[in-house]
């Protein structure tokens, strides 16, 4: 699935990345929080409140999303390109926003490990490209991302590991 989903092709005017999170849960569990689009303010630390703007959370989907203070950006308006629930895979663009992650297009794909009936692991693998805006570098743009993008996914796993232990 790495090879169908997270082997992007880039231009020379951008950059992207994959980040793999472990998680000790179940993958019906962390499928059910990632895969809601209309809420991910339940696991990004630093999205403040999110709103559909278009559809009702499936394929082609709009998010108007409010990010925390801190950041160097306000907003973003986000698209569900891609939502299987079969293959555990979500693609995700973003169209539009205050921030500077102009085409930026990220796919997560989940994968079940199982450990002799103890409700399994669950990798977690995300990845991105995203144009690199001018004065800025390559490493530069994917530092940043990919310190959002980490954060997320450490917080994913602490949010989910904190609800199989109710």
């Amino acid at each position: 699935m790495k090879k169908q989903y997270h082997n992007p092709i880039l231009s020379p005017n951008q950059c992207g990345s994959s980040l793999i999170q472990t998680i000790d849960a179940p993958l019906p569990l962390v499928w059910s929080i990632i895969r809601r689009f209309d809420n991910p303010q339940s696991y990004k630390q630093f999205v403040k409140s999110c709103k559909l703007s278009v559809g009702n959370g499936g394929i082609g989907s709009i998010r108007e999303v409010m990010v925390v203070s801190g950041l160097p950006a306000a907003t973003s308006r986000e698209r569900l390109d891609e939502l299987d629930d079969d293959s555990h895979v979500m693609m995700v663009s973003f169209i539009g926003g205050d921030h500077r992650l102009v085409n930026y297009r990220s796919t997560t794909t989940l994968h079940e490990i199982s450990e002799g009936g103890n409700g399994g692991k669950t990798v977690v693998v995300e990845s991105y490209v995203v144009d690199v805006p001018a004065g800025n570098s390559k490493e530069d743009t994917c530092s940043f991302a990919d310190m959002i993008i980490g954060c997320n996914l450490r917080s994913l796993a602490r949010v989910t590991e904190k609800m199989t232990k109710l």
